[in-house]
């Protein structure tokens, strides 16, 4: 069963007993939080900072979470949902086909990209989490695979790109996954010898190959 935003931050416990004041004082939290966690990180950032930044008192704080780890899994779920929704948005608005495949990666790497920061502190600071938060983390981050798999499905549906078994769409999937994450990861070395559109245009290149798709010139030049 897939949950809802809702639900995986229902998750999380709470003395209060309105969800929707649970969950708009929860983003005000994670709004808080983030540029905290990316400038001190994790372990440096106190509960009472939090507090302060949020516009809470500590006592209101523990209110809706009961520790920081709480607070940093509400950020993880949050950059995955955030992730989930721009991706989806983005697909709705392509065509089918050769297109369509081109955006799903030029999509997934640009939110990566814009998103760097926030994915390095998730995945920097995740072995911090209690081991149940961190097996919803790795269930969220599994989700957002599942999203491009689905997308790969309707493109292969459509005829234009070749047959894909599920066995090498699930791959592929995964694949994709990997190459934004490793604009992220990678940046500091990748970013000194490609831009992003040059990225982007070599990975696409890349991937209308894995399907047997030609005409997809990657138009970057050897530096």
């Amino acid at each position: 069963m897939t949950l809802t935003r809702k639900d995986r931050t229902r998750l999380v416990q709470t003395q209060i007993k309105n969800p929707d004041l649970v969950e708009r004082r929860r983003a005000q939290i994670v709004d808080a939080t983030l540029p905290l966690f990316i400038k001190q990180g994790f372990h440096k950032t106190t509960t009472r900072q939090i507090a302060k930044a949020a516009g809470f008192s500590i006592g209101t704080l523990y209110e809706y979470v009961a520790c920081k780890e709480d607070v940093l899994y509400l950020v993880c779920a949050g950059v995955h949902d955030h992730i989930e929704r721009a991706f989806g948005e983005a697909l709705s608005r392509v065509r089918k086909g050769k297109d369509a495949l081109a955006a799903v990666v030029r999509e997934f790497i640009a939110i990566n990209d814009a998103m760097a920061d926030v994915y390095l502190l998730m995945y920097q600071e995740t072995h911090a989490l209690p081991p149940q938060w961190r097996a919803k983390v790795l269930d969220n981050e599994s989700r957002i695979t599942d999203l491009i798999c689905r997308a790969l499905r309707e493109i292969a549906a459509s005829g234009e790109i070749g047959h894909l078994g599920e066995q090498e769409l699930v791959l592929l999937a995964h694949n994709i996954s990997v190459m934004g994450h490793m604009w992220v990861f990678r940046r500091w070395s990748i970013g000194k010898r490609y831009s992003l559109e040059e990225y982007i245009a070599l990975q696409t290149a890349f991937v209308f190959g894995m399907v047997g798709t030609p005409g997809a010139s990657s138009g970057v030049r050897d530096k």
